[in-house]
């Protein structure tokens, strides 16, 4: 199976405008991110996908390469789209969505997701974490997923679920086995395709999660469990960490 990496690269963050572009240690984030995605052996090919001529510039500067989108992507499953149509449909079999925002990226992760898609009858995969720590159940910004008995998605949300009806006191992960959602996708070319023809749905749009659109209109998610974790800089306050984490204990 042929595989792209795909890492998707807007300028214009909400909470962290310019993110791809910031210093974490003397690299800056897209940096981080691609050379993590090039050691990952499964991938064939990594490409970073932008809109914004000062990342795809920093990026060849790099020697990296870079492949310039549209600026009206509502998603990064959008703009991977865009980026397997540029460098040709036809030369792969699948695309990973590689979060742009994630620079402790661990490459056996992506090698995880791929097996896992290799095996999803769905043609579509991410990863999950098992819950350790109640405060990720309460964290909006810490997606929660349910999942059935062959490891295919049932709900992805912000809250906590399921919710312990019964539980009287003591940590909740222990009594219950929660997945927390790493944002990593592996879509089959074909499927990627039809995922961006779906119009905006209501799940979606309630959670501003895209994942539920898929689900919403019958998709199948097969889900992996990885002992790795991730480590998202979507606030000032996630590049501080990020950044202490780089300079390590003093």
């Amino acid at each position: 199976m042929r595989i792209l990496g795909v890492i998707p690269a807007r300028h214009a963050s909400t909470r962290l405008p310019g993110k791809p572009l910031v210093d974490i240690g003397g690299k800056t984030m897209v940096q981080r991110v691609l050379e993590k995605a090039q050691e990952v052996s499964a991938l064939n090919e990594v490409v970073v996908a932008t809109d914004d001529p000062r990342i795809h510039d920093h990026v060849r500067q790099l020697g990296g390469p870079v492949v310039m989108t549209r600026m009206d992507h509502p998603s990064g499953t959008d703009r991977c789209h865009e980026a397997l149509t540029l460098l040709g449909a036809d030369r792969f079999d699948a695309v990973v969505n590689i979060q742009g925002d994630e620079p402790f990226l661990v490459p056996e992760q992506v090698d995880e997701l791929c097996a896992t898609l290799a095996i999803a009858p769905g043609g579509l995969a991410t990863l999950a974490h098992v819950v350790t720590d109640d405060r990720d159940l309460d964290d909006p910004g810490k997606v929660k997923i349910t999942t059935d008995h062959r490891g295919d998605a049932l709900y992805f949300s912000r809250a906590c679920i399921p919710v312990l009806r019964n539980h009287q006191a003591g940590e909740r992960y222990r009594a219950f086995r929660y997945l927390k959602h790493i944002g990593l996708y592996a879509y089959r070319t074909g499927i990627l395709g039809r995922l961006v023809a779906l119009p905006p749905s209501p799940l979606e749009q309630a959670e501003s999660l895209e994942q539920l659109r898929w689900v919403e209109n019958g998709f199948r998610i097969r889900v992996g469990i990885t002992a790795h974790p991730s480590f998202c800089v979507d606030t000032p306050a996630d590049l501080e960490e990020a950044r202490r984490l780089v300079a390590g204990p003093r």
